[in-house]
């Protein structure tokens, strides 16, 4: 039997129980939680080259123009109730499916799923593991069937209508969305699309791009790093002889949403202290004169840095500065902006900020 669960019967059940070779070949010992008592189900990570993450379960047509596809060998975890446990699953071989034709009309999308059963849990009248094909309904715009309890996704596979083994079977290039998503044992670093939240603080994934830590409430990278920029997206005016703060309207990257809000949109805040590197960049429309951008701490008239001047603009001159400041958690810098002449509809692209934590201090 190529689909084995470990802890599902008992040796002596009349179904056959579980082997020695099922316990040896289940996935063992206590996997990433959700909860107290709660295990995130997935695909235990590893292939037999080393070339992908998460080579086990996988579902690939067997050739083209075909209505079967194959299951490659894995194991995985798949979390039932919190008062029913995890259940340690394996395909020690693989597995072909069969898919119906397709409707005469429509497309659909059918869902294969690695399944629990057990009637002690679900009352159906089974004990076992399987992997199976939920059809879905043929329809315009088909939809994917929901995943059932006991059940983990593997994949979905869009059947198009008209299709059978004699007329072109499916387009396995294109039909099969990977649904897999890891999972490791508890303290190890999750893999794939372990999902929007981790499980505890201190908890690390692999976000693709470099290691994560879940802090309680985001994941982090575990290089500590504090970044912001912003823009403007709509025209503004510059009343003549005034400073003026420039309100930032979008954000185009950050690290930490308390960097900016809109409640305070002029503000570049810094999250923890540190030594920062403040940029802006200013362009002016034609018929600014003595034009000048200048940074300012924490709303004090007394702590300003002058970043930039131009005496007269013909259209689209500007300039850019960069002013290093220690700042404790908390301070912000402002971005503001003068003109002797008065100036109507300045380009939000014009405008430009960002302020990056360069280290402690």
């Amino acid at each position: 039997m190529p689909v084995r669960a470990a802890w599902l019967t008992n040796r002596g059940d009349a179904s056959g129980g579980q082997t020695r070779t099922d316990t040896r070949l289940a996935p063992l010992g206590t996997f990433a939680p959700t909860g107290r008592l709660s295990t995130l189900s997935g695909i235990i990570p590893g292939s037999p080259t080393g070339a992908t993450v998460l080579g086990g379960l996988s579902v690939a047509g067997t050739a083209p123009g075909s209505m079967t596809a194959t299951v490659q060998p894995g194991r995985a975890v798949v979390q039932s109730t919190d008062a029913a446990g995890a259940y340690p699953v394996v395909l020690d071989s693989p597995l072909t499916l069969t898919f119906g034709d397709g409707n005469a009309s429509n497309p659909r999308i059918d869902l294969v799923i690695l399944r629990i059963y057990d009637t002690a849990v679900d009352a159906l009248g089974e004990t076992k593991a399987a992997i199976e094909i939920i059809q879905g309904a043929a329809a315009a715009s088909p939809t994917v069937p929901n995943v059932p309890a006991g059940a983990i996704p593997l994949a979905n596979v869009r059947v198009q209508a008209g299709a059978s083994a004699g007329s072109g079977g499916i387009d396995w290039g294109t039909a099969v969305t990977d649904r897999r998503t890891g999972t490791v044992s508890v303290g190890g670093i999750l893999v794939g699309a372990p999902g929007a939240n981790g499980a505890y603080p201190g908890q690390f994934r692999d976000a693709g791009r470099g290691i994560e830590r879940w802090n309680g409430s985001s994941w982090m990278p575990t290089e500590e790093r504090h970044y912001l920029s912003v823009a403007k997206t709509t025209a503004y005016n510059v009343a003549a002889n005034t400073y003026v703060t420039i309100l930032w309207e979008s954000v185009l990257t950050r690290t930490d949403t308390a960097m900016w809000s809109a409640s305070n949109a002029g503000r570049l805040v810094a999250p923890v202290r540190g030594l920062y590197t403040f940029f802006c960049a200013q362009a002016w429309p034609g018929g600014a004169t003595q034009a000048r951008v200048r940074a300012r701490v924490n709303g004090d008239d007394n702590q300003v840095t002058q970043m930039s001047y131009m005496v007269s603009s013909g259209g689209g001159q500007g300039d850019a500065g960069v002013l290093p400041l220690v700042m404790s958690a908390g301070d912000y810098v402002e971005m503001q902006v003068f003109s002797t002449t008065a100036l109507t509809a300045v380009p939000s692209t014009y405008s430009k900020a960002s302020l990056i934590w360069n280290g402690p201090a």
